[in-house]
């Protein structure tokens, strides 16, 4: 009889530890969502990613922009990230010593050098602005200015359908939109952690907690509730 207590208590303990290793693996996995898995366009001479945190310093006079107003395309600016399909939920909180007329940090999602939308904070007459720039062959920027300077700030692009929506937050709990921009939709984009110096000697920048979060396809799960058995 004991035998058997002990028996039975040994594989009890024993699933008990492949399950935590299996959880233990799948946060690892998780968190691996991993910076070290993404890659650079336009790598930044000083840069570093721990725990989880992207830091870097900006690379000096880099930007992205094209033509419209100004008169010349602009595509050096630091950008990490990784390629998604499909629909989904990004965010990031970021903080930044701004120091130059158009310093700026934020989230970009890219499908190619004519085709992306930049959303961030904006240094801009010594005063913080949340900044969107959408480019389709041209750019255009929308700002709304700060009345008060945050230590930091959450950006939060949600891609549906042919749309990406972007939001701002200061604490990460309460969000505010600011832009319902198109964006080509089942094309495969690239989505990060952008910063740019147009006119400076470049800024250090941190980027938190990023992340993205998959979404059921809009469509798709429309057809299946029409089309349920």
């Amino acid at each position: 009889m004991r035998n058997i207590i002990f028996e039975n208590y040994t594989q009890t303990m024993n699933r008990a530890l492949i399950i935590c290793m299996v959880a233990l693996l799948h946060m690892q996995s998780a968190t691996a969502q991993s910076l070290e898995k993404m890659q650079w366009f336009n790598e930044p001479e000083q840069w570093e990613t721990k725990n989880g945190v992207l830091t870097l310093s900006v690379t000096p006079h880099s930007d992205y922009w094209r033509i419209s107003h100004y008169g010349f395309t602009v595509d050096d600016a630091p950008f990490y990230y990784a390629t998604y399909g499909g629909e989904f939920e990004a965010k990031v909180k970021i903080t930044g010593d701004y120091k130059t007329r158009f310093d700026q940090a934020g989230l970009m999602i890219r499908i190619d050098h004519e085709n992306y939308i930049k959303a961030g904070i904006e240094f801009v007459d010594n005063r913080y602005n949340i900044s969107v720039v959408v480019t389709h062959r041209t750019s255009d920027w929308s700002v709304i200015s700060l009345t008060t300077t945050p230590p930091c700030i959450w950006i939060k692009a949600v891609r549906r359908l042919d749309a990406v929506e972007i939001f701002y937050s200061f604490d990460d709990k309460e969000y505010t939109m600011i832009r319902n921009a198109w964006l080509q939709d089942n094309t495969p984009v690239q989505i990060g952690m952008m910063a740019a110096c147009p006119d400076g000697e470049g800024f250090d920048v941190v980027f938190e907690h990023f992340s993205v979060k998959h979404l059921p396809d809009m469509r798709r799960t429309e057809w299946l509730a029409r089309n349920k058995e």
